[in-house]
């Protein structure tokens, strides 16, 4: 059985997670729309150019978790799913995630952005394991403080490294889709990596390197 790697945002989901997150808490007033907006975009425009400070952008995107109740959140959260996220699901890529398993392989979806937001999305695609960024939690709310190693550029290499101690895998046979040059240091770890969609430095490097693209829109 060989493990199969997914990357989320722009990869499974025809859109980033994260920054529309940022998007639908502006749109709600729940922050500061007009310096939360700025602030989301130039947040984004830096991880697309792979200049992206992950503590900074952290400490900024994190902070609404903290400021409100579990509750809130989720129900915030039910609603941009509804709303953000189901309008952005790929057909094409359930097809692949079927097709890994029907293939014997065990999925998991590794991503940059936090659990909070990506938990329920993994489970829309019905993807048991899942490596995201964690957010701190302590008596029962969020703090805004990320815990552990985030799970970015070669953050995702060592999360995946301790996640196979712990379950006794090895990237043998390994597949990893992704569309982000940000994720070039786990794509040159596993055996099989594959470009979706990719930008234009991954599709360079993909290119360079004999390595498939493919499109799942």
């Amino acid at each position: 059985m060989a493990l199969a790697l997914f990357d989320l945002d722009n990869t499974l989901l025809n859109g980033d997670s994260d920054y529309l997150w940022g998007c639908f808490l502006v749109e709600h007033g729940i922050v500061d729309g007009e310096y939360y907006e700025a602030e989301n975009r130039r947040f984004y425009d830096q991880y697309l150019e792979g200049t992206l400070d992950i503590h900074a952008f952290l400490d900024f995107q994190l902070r609404p978790l903290a400021e409100h109740s579990r509750d809130q959140l989720e129900h915030w959260r039910s609603e941009f799913l509804a709303t953000k996220i189901e309008p952005i699901l790929l057909p094409r890529a359930t097809d692949l995630l079927n097709r890994h398993r029907a293939d014997g392989d065990e999925l998991l979806i590794i991503t940059a952005t936090n659990r909070f937001i990506t938990e329920p999305i993994a489970e829309r695609y019905g993807v048991s394991h899942l490596l995201a960024t964690e957010p701190e939690i302590l008596a029962g709310r969020y703090t805004g403080r990320v815990t552990g190693t985030p799970c970015f550029q070669a953050g995702k290499v060592e999360r995946l490294q301790h996640w196979l101690e712990a379950n006794g895998g090895t990237l043998a046979g390994s597949w990893f889709y992704s569309d982000s040059h940000n994720d070039l240091p786990l794509l040159q770890q596993v055996s099989n990596p594959i470009a979706v969609d990719p930008d234009d430095k991954l599709r360079l490097h993909a290119q360079q390197q004999g390595w498939p693209v493919i499109s799942l829109r």
